[in-house]
């Protein structure tokens, strides 16, 4: 059962290469910050089979949800930075030209 589960935290740790490759070269910035969320999710889960693997898994749960928190949380605001950062480019109904009146 342990070679499974250490099998399966090599998988995932696999994907979690893929989506790093969507956080760097993705095309905007809702890619990104979606790749760094799946990251951080699957990251939780390799902790939890960590547990398993150790046979410590009552340690590694508080971890997990101690991890999960964070993630959900940078990346809440993440997109909350990114919706404020774009109301400042020109064009946009936020945006006031200081050299014109208006």
């Amino acid at each position: 059962m342990v070679n499974f589960f250490l099998i399966i935290s090599l998988v995932l740790g696999v994907f979690v290469f893929f989506s790093l490759y969507r956080a760097v070269y993705g095309p905007t910035v809702l890619d990104r910050i979606v790749s760094v969320g799946v990251i951080g999710t699957k990251t939780t889960v390799i902790l939890a089979l960590m547990g398993f693997i150790y046979g410590r898994i009552d340690m590694f749960v508080d971890i997990c949800l101690a991890y999960a928190l964070l993630n959900f949380i940078t990346t809440l605001a993440a997109a909350k930075f990114f919706r404020v950062r774009k109301s400042i480019v020109p064009g946009s109904k936020y945006f006031k030209d200081k050299g014109t009146d208006q």
